[in-house]
């Protein structure tokens, strides 16, 4: 007998994926980047105040984890730093945004922002043609602010409200009634017979077992490896942050692998047996 409720997954996911386009929705406005202000006073004097205020701010707020001559310290190097004279914006982001230990300057003055960074981009050996200005730092400005994109990707509970926590529970129900529901109808059949049901399995299926096998230990010698380089590099003290990015991703691709191993053991190698079968289910599990 045919099943009934081999649609529902579809269904399911559907819904799922309206219900992610509301939640995107949702965080419009944390995605949204900060207007640049672009203060004639400031422009006009930057050039003029980087030498003196610059070397002001850097020496009160910087020069203690940077060293007073930018050679570095708790914080990385910054005299003869190629990468921040190829993106000057990335200089005024992290003054103002922070990043890892790092932290951000909020109190910093507009035109103390520009003096600071100036200051850096112009000592020590580094050198850029023109002084950092607002109108760079709008121009450079995407769409959506990273920093946003960054907390709307993690879903960090401090910027989750009360809708945005019923989507996203509501979203993983489906999610998870649709995935079950597909593996069922593909791992049982569009038609349920009673009795026992032997399977036997193919050199494909075979190959595909050893496949998800060796992408499970590959990813968890790589996750193993990746939380004791980051272990070891917060033991020592370097200021290095974790690569959580990378860890969730191995985390990630173990899951993925065990689940492939098991649906395909499910599907070609262990005997199946339909006792009840109830045209009236609902629930494809």
């Amino acid at each position: 007998m045919e099943r009934n409720d081999a649609v529902m997954p579809l269904v399911a996911l559907l819904v799922a994926a309206i219900m992610g386009t509301i939640m995107l929705f949702l965080f419009n406005k944390e995605t949204a980047p900060e207007p640049v202000v672009i203060d004639p006073a400031v422009v006009a004097n930057i050039s003029k105040e980087y030498p003196t205020v610059g070397k002001a701010v850097f020496t009160a707020n910087c020069a203690g984890c940077h060293g007073a001559e930018g050679q570095g310290g708790a914080g990385p190097k910054l005299a003869g730093n190629e990468k921040i004279v190829k993106d000057p914006v990335y200089v005024h982001g992290i003054i103002t945004k922070g990043k890892g230990s790092m932290p951000a300057f909020p109190n910093l003055k507009d035109n103390e922002v520009y003096a600071v960074a100036n200051y850096v981009l112009h000592s020590w050996g580094n050198d850029i043609e023109e002084p950092l200005t607002p109108a760079q730092v709008a121009e450079n400005q995407g769409k959506a602010d990273p920093e946003a994109l960054k907390n709307r990707s993690r879903f960090v509970p401090e910027d989750l409200k009360l809708p945005e926590i019923w989507l996203g529970s509501f979203l993983m129900v489906l999610l998870t009634y649709g995935i079950i529901g597909l593996y069922s109808v593909w791992a049982e059949g569009k038609e349920l017979h009673p009795g026992v049901h032997k399977v036997r399995a193919t050199p494909l299926a075979m190959l595909g077992m050893a496949v998800t096998t060796a992408v499970t230990l590959i990813y968890s010698f790589l996750f193993v490896r990746q939380m004791n380089i980051d272990f070891q590099g917060w033991a020592a003290k370097e200021q290095v942050m974790p690569d959580v990015a990378r860890e969730g991703f191995y985390a990630a691709m173990i899951i993925f692998g065990i689940a492939g191993s098991l649906a395909l053991y499910k599907k070609f190698f262990m005997d199946g047996e339909v006792l009840v079968e109830d045209a009236s289910g609902e629930f494809p599990w």
